[in-house]
C-alpha cells in the first residue's frame, strides 16, 4: 500500500516583517499549542527546527521547554533540520555552513539527545552545490527545501539525488506544494497532493500555519483524522522527514542524479542591503581570523582559549545569515538591529583581536632609537605578498613647516614605501601614514622598522596628465585613465590588454520596489551612466573653497603606487572613483564611494573585457562553478573571473562583501546597490509602496566599495585567486608598537608546502582542547601537501581528492595529527 508521511511544522521566521521580540513572542505561543496538540492527539508527531527559537523558549519559559523535551523522548515532537536556522543558502562561506550544521547540531544533542540527519530550508532563495559535501560530511543524507520552484530550476525530478563538487550525494526533494498551508484547510491540500501524485508509492507534504508561527490547530488534526480514516487505498500517517526519505530510499527506485547547483528565486537579495552584506563579510573574516591568532596563541600557552567569547560572536553571525536578514529582505528595524547584532560581534572580536596580538609581539627586540616599530601578523599558512598600510604618531608635534618621511626597513634593509595623506585632518606634521609592500612569513609575525626623514616639504606626485590621459606604466602594467570620461581605457599585463576602453564605468538600471525581485532573472536595462564632473562642479562637491579641482588627478605618487582619484555624478547621486596602480606587480585595487540618492534603480560597475565569448567563473562555498554568461544575475562569493581559454588568459575580480553580478558578451557588470523598498513584495496589479507618503528606500547614503583586480595565464591565475581572495579578506593584522623585549618569539603557527590547498579552520575543538584543523582544495585538482605545526614539532604529509573538505584534529596530549569529521565527534 501506498504510504503518504504528514510533516507538520510551523514555519517562523525570526525576524522579517516584525522584530525579534516578536518572533520570540509567536515561538513561545507557536510551541505551547503545539506541545498542547502532541499531548492531545494520538499518533500527532510535531516537526520543528532553528536553534533560536529553542534558546528563545528556554529562556523566556522554561516549563515549556521542559515540556517538549519529554514529547521528544516520546517521539511526539520531532527536532527537524538540526540547523542554527534557515540561513541564506548561497552568500554564507563554506566554513560558515559548517558551523550553522556545528552549532545546531551540538546543541540539539546537548538539550535533546537527538542528530536529525535530514537536512531542511523552506524557505531560503536558492542553494549552492557546495552544501552537499558539508551536509553530506556533517552526517545528513537528505535535504528538503522549497525554493526554486519548477519555472525557474529545472531539475530532473522533485526526488532526486544531488551530487557535489567532490562527488559526495544527499538525497534532495523539492516541497512543490511549499511549507505551510491555510488554518482549517490541512485536509484540502493533503487531498488535492494525493490525487497528483497517485502514482507515487511513497509521499510526504508539509502542512502548518508558518511565515508568522500558528503551526498545527486542532481543527486540522480533527479534519486530518477524519480523512486518513476514510482513505482507504493509501497509509497516510504523522510523520518525519527522516522517515520520509527512510521509505524513499527503500521504494522509490534508481532516482535521478543531479550535479548542478540549486539557482535561482530572488536575484535582487544578492545586492539588496548591501550594508548587511559587507558587514557579514567582515564579521566571517574577523572570526575566522581570531580563530587562527588565538589558537596560536593558546597551543603555545601564551593566552587561555577564549571559547564562551568566541562562541558568542559566531552565534551572533549565524543570526546575521538568517534567509531574510542576509538577503535583505526584512524591515528596516530589522536591518539596523542586524547591523547592531554584527558589530557586537565584532566587538568581541577585536578584543580577542588585540589579545593575541600582543601576546604574539612577544620576543621583538625592542625598538632602537628612532626606530618605530611596524608589526603585522600573518594568520595564513603560506606567505602573502602585497601592499600595507600602517599609521603611527611621531614622537611629539612638529610645528615647522617641514614635512617627516616615514621610510620602511625590513631586517636593516629598505624596502619601497611612501607616505600617503592620512585619516585624520589635523594638519600638522604630527600623525603619518606610510603604505609599503612586502612579503609576510606564514603564520608569525612579521617585524619591519620606520626611520624618519625629514624634508621641506611633503613629495608632490610626479606623474600628471599628458594629452588628456594618464598613462601609467612599469614592466609588467600598463593603465591609461582617460581624463575626459575619468575612466580606463587600458588595462594591459604583459603586453595583453584585458579590457576594453570606457572600463569601470558606474551603470545606472531600470529597476523595481521589490527587494527580493520576486518576477525577474536579471537586471540588463541601462537606464544611463555616472559622468565625470566638471571642474566646478567637482570642486563644489569636494568641499574645496579658494581653488580650482580637476575632476580627474592624481593624488597619491611614490615608490610603492599611484593614486588616481575621479569624480562622478548621476542625477542626485555621486561617485569618487579611486585607481591604486602598483609600482609591482600586476593587481590594481579599484575603490568606489557612492552617495546614493536614486529611487527604483540599481547601481552596477561595468567592466567590458577584451573576451567577447570568455567564460564567466566564480567562488561559491567550498567550491568555485561556471556562472551564467547570458546577462542572468549570478551569485558568488569572494572571487569572479572572465577566462578565454583557447587563449589562456584570464581577468580575476577579488571583492570583500559584494555577491551579485551578471556577464554577457564579454561585459562583466558588479551589482553595487539596489534602492528598492523595505519588504516590498508585488501583489497582483497593487502598488508596491504606498502612494500617499513618503517612504525609506534601502541603501540610501553613502556606501564603500573595494575590488581588486589582476590578469594573466588563467592557467596560473585560477591556481592561486584562492588564496589571494583569502588574503584580502581575512588581512593581515598591522599595529605599530614598541615591544618590550620579553620574552621568546612564538614558533610558526601552521604552514602548508603547496601552492593552492587553503587553511579554512584552525580553533579549538568543541568538546575537547584539542585543536580543529580544516583544509580545502578548491582548483578542483587532487593535491598533496606538507602540513607543519612548529610550536609542536608536527609534521605530516594531507592528500585532498578535487574539492574535498578535510578535517583534521590535533592532538595536543600526544602532538599527534589524526582525520576527523566536519562534526568533530
Amino acid at each position: 500500500m501506498k504510504t503518504f508521511h504528514l510533516i507538520s511544522n510551523a514555519h517562523l521566521d525570526p525576524v522579517w516583517l516584525w522584530e525579534w521580540e516578536e518572533g520570540a513572542a509567536e515561538a513561545i505561543s507557536t510551541f505551547r499549542v503545539a506541545a498542547d496538540l502532541c499531548e492531545e492527539f494520538e499518533g500527532f508527531i510535531f516537526n520543528h527546527n532553528e536553534v533560536t527559537l529553542y534558546k528563545w523558549v528556554e529562556e523566556y519559559e522554561p516549563a515549556l521547554f521542559a515540556r517538549i523535551q519529554g514529547l521528544v523522548k516520546q517521539g511526539k515532537w520531532h527536532i527537524m533540520g538540526g540547523w542554527y536556522l534557515q540561513p541564506d543558502c548561497n552568500m554564507p562561506s563554506g566554513e560558515s555552513f559548517v558551523r550553522q550544521m556545528l552549532l545546531g547540531r551540538n546543541y540539539f544533542q546537548e538539550k535533546f539527545g537527538v542528530k536529525p540527519t535530514t537536512a531542511i530550508n523552506f524557505d531560503p532563495f536558492g542553494h549552492t552545490r557546495g552544501l552537499v559535501q558539508i551536509m553530506n560530511k556533517a552526517g545528513f543524507d537528505s535535504y528538503i527545501f522549497c525554493r526554486p520552484e519548477p519555472e525557474r530550476c529545472l531539475l530532473p525530478d522533485n526526488d532526486f539525488i544531488w551530487v557535489g563538487y567532490d562527488g559526495s550525494e544527499v538525497t534532495g526533494h523539492r516541497a512543490k506544494e511549499f511549507y505551510n498551508s491555510p488554518r482549517g484547510k490541512a485536509d484540502e491540500k493533503v487531498d488535492n497532493w494525493l490525487k497528483k501524485s497517485a502514482e507515487q508509492l511513497v509521499g510526504s507534504v508539509l502542512w502548518g500555519v508558518g511565515n508568522h508561527g500558528g503551526g498545527p490547530s486542532r481543527e486540522d488534526l480533527t479534519k486530518l483524522g477524519k480523512l486518513i480514516a476514510e482513505t482507504k487505498d493509501t497509509q497516510i500517517i504523522h510523520s518525519t522527514p527522516e522517515a520520509f526519505f527512510k521509505e524513499l530510499r527503500e521504494l522509490g527506485g534508481d532516482l535521478p542524479r543531479h550535479d548542478k547547483d540549486i539557482n535561482s528565486w530572488a536575484p535582487g537579495c544578492y545586492t539588496s542591503q548591501i550594508r548587511i552584506k559587507q558587514k557579514h563579510r567582515l564579521l566571517e573574516n574577523e572570526i575566522y581570523m581570531l580563530e587562527k591568532m588565538i589558537s596560536h596563541t593558546a597551543m603555545q600557552g601564551l593566552t587561555t582559549y577564549p571559547y564562551e567569547l568566541i562562541h558568542e560572536a559566531i552565534c551572533d553571525l549565524m543570526v546575521t545569515e538568517f534567509h531574510d536578514v542576509l538577503p535583505g529582505s526584512s524591515i528596516q528595524p530589522v536591518e539596523e538591529a542586524s547591523l547592531r547584532l554584527a558589530d557586537h560581534g565584532l566587538e568581541i572580536v577585536s578584543r580577542l583581536k588585540a589579545r593575541a596580538f600582543f601576546a604574539l609581539a612577544s620576543g621583538q627586540k625592542k625598538a632602537e632609537e628612532g626606530e618605530i616599530p611596524i608589526l603585522i601578523y600573518n594568520p595564513h599558512p603560506y606567505k602573502v605578498k602585497g601592499t600595507f598600510e600602517c599609521e603611527f604618531q611621531l614622537p611629539d608635534q612638529n610645528w615647522k613647516d617641514e614635512f617627516s618621511l616615514p621610510l620602511v626597513y625590513k631586517d636593516g634593509v629598505q624596502i619601497a614605501s611612501q607616505a600617503e595623506k592620512e585619516l585624520s585632518n589635523l594638519n600638522l606634521d604630527w600623525r603619518k601614514r606610510t603604505v609599503f609592500f612586502a612579503e609576510l612569513e606564514p603564520g608569525q609575525m612579521n617585524r619591519f622598522d620606520v626611520r624618519l626623514e625629514v624634508l621641506p616639504k611633503k613629495p608632490t606626485p610626479v606623474l600628471q596628465p599628458q594629452d588628456g590621459k594618464i598613462t601609467f606604466k612599469t614592466e609588467q602594467l600598463e593603465v591609461i585613465i582617460n581624463c575626459e570620461t575619468g575612466l580606463m581605457d587600458r588595462y594591459k599585463v604583459n603586453g595583453v590588454d584585458f579590457v576594453q576602453p570606457n572600463a569601470f564605468v558606474p551603470i545606472v538600471i531600470e529597476d523595481n520596489d521589490d527587494p527580493w525581485e520576486t518576477q525577474g532573472a536579471s537586471f540588463r536595462n541601462v537606464e544611463g551612466a555616472f559622468k565625470l564632473m566638471s571642474a566646478e562642479e567637482g570642486t563644489r562637491f569636494s568641499g574645496i573653497r579658494g581653488s580650482r579641482l580637476e575632476s580627474v588627478r592624481v593624488i597619491e605618487d611614490g615608490a610603492v603606487r599611484t593614486v588616481v582619484e575621479a569624480l562622478f555624478a548621476y542625477g542626485d547621486s555621486f561617485i569618487i572613483q579611486t585607481y591604486k596602480l602598483p609600482k609591482k606587480g600586476t593587481e590594481i585595487e579599484v575603490q568606489i564611494r557612492v552617495h546614493w540618492n536614486e529611487k527604483s534603480k540599481m547601481l552596477k560597475l561595468s567592466i567590458p573585457t577584451a573576451f567577447p565569448e570568455g567564460k564567466y567563473w566564480g567562488q561559491v562555498a567550498y567550491g568555485r562553478d561556471e556562472l551564467p554568461s547570458n546577462g542572468d544575475e549570478a551569485v558568488s562569493q569572494k572571487w569572479i573571473a572572465v577566462l578565454d581559454e583557447s587563449k589562456d588568459l584570464a581577468l580575476t575580480c577579488i571583492n570583500d562583501g559584494v555577491y551579485g553580478s551578471d556577464y554577457a558578451d564579454g561585459e562583466v557588470r558588479i551589482s553595487l546597490l539596489r534602492s528598492a523598498g523595505y519588504s516590498g513584495h508585488p501583489i497582483e496589479d497593487r502598488p508596491i509602496m504606498a502612494q500617499d507618503r513618503y517612504s525609506s528606500r534601502i541603501d540610501q547614503g553613502e556606501r564603500l566599495y573595494r575590488f581588486w583586480f589582476n590578469a594573466g595565464k588563467s592557467s596560473e591565475r585560477l591556481d592561486v585567486i584562492d588564496r589571494e581572495a583569502l588574503a584580502l579578506n581575512e588581512k593581515p593584522f598591522v599595529l605599530s608598537f614598541f615591544p618590550s623585549g620579553a620574552g621568546a618569539v612564538p614558533a610558526n603557527a601552521v604552514t602548508l608546502s603547496d601552492s593552492s590547498v587553503l587553511l579554512t579552520a584552525f580553533k579549538r575543538a568543541e568538546n575537547s582542547n584539542d585543536y580543529i584543523i580544516r583544509l580545502f582544495e578548491p582548483t578542483g585538482k587532487a593535491a598533496v601537501t606538507t602540513l607543519s605545526v612548529p610550536a609542536l614539532g608536527v609534521t605530516q604529509e594531507i592528500k585532498l581528492g578535487k574539492f574535498e573538505i578535510k578535517t583534521l584534529k590535533l592532538d595536543t596530549a600526544s602532538n599527534v595529527i589524526v582525520d576527523a569529521n566536519l562534526m568533530e565527534d
